[in-house]
C-alpha cells in the first residue's frame, strides 16, 4: 500500500517537473562492503524503476545539508546502514532526463556494518561483486550504478 502511494506521488511529481521545470539536488550512494571491498551493495526501489538495479540515495536541499551530509542520512533512512567516515564524491552532474534540472552527486561510501533493513521505499537490496557478475544475466541496471562503478 505504501509503495503504491509513493508510486502515485513520484508521478505527480513528474507531472509537476516537466510543467516548472524546478532545479533540485539529488544524491546517490555506491556503498563498498565493509569486509569485502570487492562487493557493492545494489537496490531495487519500490515507486520508480522498479525493474532496474541501482544506488540508494534521494533529493536534498544544499542549503541545508551537503551531498555526502544527504548520501549519510538517505543510507540510514532506506537501509538502517551507518556511515562514520565521509563519502568520497565520485561525480556531479547536472541531466535533465524527467524534465527538472537535476544536479546529481555519487559518492562512495563503506557503512560499518554489511547488516541492512529495508524501509518502504525498496523492494530488494543485494551485495554484489563490483563487476555485477552476481546479478542474473537479463538484469537491468541504472545508469547511475554503471557511472559510479566505472571509476
Amino acid at each position: 500500500m505504501r509503495a503504491g502511494v509513493m508510486l502515485l506521488g513520484h508521478r505527480a511529481l513528474r507531472i509537476w517537473w516537466r510543467l516548472r521545470r524546478p532545479t533540485t539536488y539529488g544524491v546517490k550512494a555506491l556503498l563498498m562492503h565493509p569486509d569485502d571491498p570487492g562487493k557493492c551493495l545494489v537496490v531495487r526501489h519500490s515507486y520508480v524503476d522498479r525493474d532496474r538495479w541501482g544506488l540508494p540515495g534521494g533529493g536534498y536541499s544544499p542549503q541545508k545539508e551537503s551531498a555526502e551530509g544527504a548520501a549519510v542520512r538517505e543510507v540510514a533512512e532506506e537501509l538502517a546502514l551507518t556511515i562514520t567516515e565521509p563519502p568520497t564524491v565520485l561525480h556531479t552532474l547536472t541531466t535533465t532526463y524527467e524534465g527538472k534540472v537535476d544536479n546529481l552527486t555519487i559518492v562512495v561510501a563503506t557503512p560499518t556494518s554489511a547488516e541492512f533493513h529495508l524501509n518502504a521505499e525498496l523492494t530488494e537490496a543485494r551485495w554484489v561483486s563490483v563487476d555485477l557478475s552476481d546479478l542474473p544475466t537479463n538484469a537491468r541496471t541504472s545508469r547511475w550504478l554503471r557511472l559510479a562503478l566505472a571509476e
